[in-house]
């Protein structure tokens, strides 16, 4: 029998030993080396240990000063990053997450902090998020479970655009490993249209090339008209598709909900393993202005195989009078996530600051 790398763990195979290697980066052990953690003699909790010295929690945080690009990981594989909690401070919009696979010039994940992990905006209500990729707890706690194999070397920088300093707490929990010629490398995409032009269809993903496969979908959408606004059919364009080869038949159904999420007149949120509607905001009524959603949907049993390329787009639909589709305008945003090889294709242009705030 082949000896177990440590990767892909679950209940089944939880018992089974493995000579892979356990390593965590953290603001107490910034390189992950083995014996070198809680060694800090200054950090931004130097103060509060003052009377109790070295191992006292001395490192527990870093600040991240404006307009700064911080490294946070640098890691030589094999190996694969299996967790990811960090809590920063600041606006959600304005911290860049970015990843590196293997010496990569550009990055594999590009992507606001929030948005990552399907938490884009912050209206002073905490919500839970619980689901088998991600979880937000309280109170601004981001968890990320999404397996990262790498071969060579990983990279994670995080970017603080805002005009204040970010403190940020984090710790990213790694293994040392063997990596499957079949493994592929995790990325995510992130992309906004505010307003979305008229009559067309909203792009989540395209110019991928490469093999791989479609494993998750995250989407704030605000919506500047009232009434309901998820009629819009999901499609996947794949290795050479004028018409798509998967088509949804509404917003709601494909993030596994149904019927506009209203039960009784009120929408209602939800968290799964796989799916949700996590976060509602409708200060003025169901169906009145200024409404904002938060819905993910992850493919972890059901991913999206691909050859060659990727296109992904929905469409924003509503109604109108006559009972006829109105094609909506609204401020939509999202995250793609995929496995693919590499090289991967040059992502398209990041937003700046004012394209990415949420008013």
């Amino acid at each position: 029998m082949n000896s177990f790398n440590g990767l892909g763990t679950n209940m089944g195979n939880l018992s089974r030993l493995s000579a892979a290697k356990t390593r965590s980066l953290s603001p107490e052990n910034f390189t992950g080396e083995k014996n070198k953690g809680a060694m800090a003699t200054e950090g931004t909790g130097k103060d509060c240990a003052r009377d109790l010295g070295v191992g006292f929690k001395i490192s527990p945080s870093i600040v991240i000063a404006p307009g700064e690009v911080r490294t946070i990981a640098e890691i030589d594989g094999p190996g694969a990053i299996q967790q990811i909690w960090l809590t920063p401070t600041g606006i959600f919009r304005f911290s860049i997450l970015r990843i590196y696979w293997d010496g990569s010039e550009h990055p594999s994940v590009e992507c606001p902090i929030g948005d990552f992990f399907a938490y884009a905006f912050d209206d002073g209500r905490y919500a839970p998020l619980s689901s088998l990729a991600v979880c937000v707890n309280p109170a601004r706690a981001f968890n990320c479970y999404w397996e990262m194999p790498f071969r060579k070397h990983c990279k994670i920088t995080l970017e603080n655009i805002d005009v204040n300093e970010m403190v940020l707490y984090y710790q990213i929990n790694y293994t040392l490993t063997d990596v499957p010629e079949d493994c592929a490398y995790f990325h995510a995409q992130f992309r906004r249209s505010n307003p979305l032009p008229y009559m067309e269809d909203y792009v989540l993903l395209d110019g991928v090339k490469g093999q791989g496969h479609y494993v998750g979908t995250y989407m704030y959408w605000g919506v500047n008209n009232n009434g309901w606004w998820g009629e819009g059919e999901i499609k996947f364009f794949m290795d050479g598709d004028k018409y798509p080869t998967i088509c949804g038949t509404g917003t709601e159904d494909y993030f596994c909900g149904s019927y506009n999420f209203d039960v009784n007149g009120k929408y209602v949120e939800y968290c799964t393993p796989y799916a949700g509607l996590s976060k509602v905001s409708h200060p003025d009524g169901l169906y009145k202005s200024q409404q904002r959603f938060s819905m993910y949907r992850w493919h972890i049993t059901d991913p999206i195989r691909f050859e060659n390329d990727l296109r992904v787009t929905i469409q924003a639909l509503g109604w109108r009078s006559g009972r006829r589709y109105l094609p909506l305008q609204d401020d939509i945003s999202s995250v793609a996530f995929w496995y693919q090889t590499l090289p991967h294709a040059e992502f398209p242009k990041f937003p700046i600051k004012d394209e990415l705030e949420i008013i």
